[in-house]
């Protein structure tokens, strides 16, 4: 029902949107590996977001940890936030990045507002019965460590094609007149 191209086209649209808005320091690096069939995420927490047309429901799932680490590189100095809520920020951006690049496919999109689950309910993703599940190991700067799952339920076959070229979107840059 969704076809090998338009899967590929997901992951492809989902790895530049996280290598774009994830990492949040220009000279930062954000590596993204797809996982293979994977069983639990060993993360505590979930943060999910959905995109949705008439013909799918796309689910971004983040798996995150309270962790020094993770929560020094997304939290900072903002002592007042919690991970959840600095991160929930972060994966709208990525999301919205993603919708941007599919409303081109799929005219009728729209997002939902990310909210955080406990990272047991990600084994139920199967109860959704998706028609395309995939999963990826996340690590920025090399020490920050985090994963994230698309599943994709599809209401009737997906077919497109995305543009592969890799082609780095610019953010935040201003210019002087």
């Amino acid at each position: 029902m969704i076809s090998e191209q338009a899967r590929r086209g997901i992951d492809h649209i989902f790895i530049k949107a996280a290598r774009t808005r994830l990492a949040l320091g220009c000279g930062d690096t954000c590596d993204i590996e797809p996982l293979g069939g994977v069983g639990e995420m060993p993360e505590k927490n979930i943060v999910v977001l959905t995109l949705s047309s008439i013909l799918f429901r796309l689910l971004l799932i983040f798996h995150i940890d309270e962790n020094p680490a993770t929560r020094s590189y997304f939290v900072k100095d903002a002592s007042d936030k919690s991970l959840a809520e600095a991160f929930s920020e972060l994966g709208n951006l990525c999301c919205g990045a993603m919708n941007r690049d599919l409303l081109s496919h799929f005219p009728d999109m729209g997002t939902s507002t990310p909210y955080l689950l406990s990272g047991r309910c990600a084994s139920f993703l199967g109860e959704l019965k998706p028609g395309y599940l995939s999963h990826f190991a996340i690590t920025i700067n090399g020490a920050v460590e985090l994963h994230a799952s698309i599943c994709l339920c599809a209401y009737a076959p997906i077919d497109f094609v995305v543009d592969m070229r890799a082609v780095e979107e610019e953010t935040g840059v201003l210019e002087m007149f």
